[in-house]
């Protein structure tokens, strides 16, 4: 892997390839928490709606 540093393109080093690839795990960790966290609350939002009888269109007239 390459990396660029004050404008000098160079191999990376064993660890730098390392904390990069740990970077990229973790932050596809929280990119999947943070969906999941959003699924959860898109769900909460549409029960809510379903109890109520009414649509995402009509909530958002009555809320403003």
């Amino acid at each position: 892997m390459k990396t660029s540093d004050n404008g000098v393109t160079r191999d990376m080093t064993p660890d730098e390839v390392a904390k990069y690839e740990q970077w990229q795990t973790d932050t596809a960790k929280d990119e999947a928490a943070a969906n999941k966290v959003a699924a959860d609350k898109a769900t909460a939002r549409k029960t809510v709606l379903d109890r109520l009888g009414i649509t995402a269109s009509e909530a958002a007239l009555l809320l403003g």
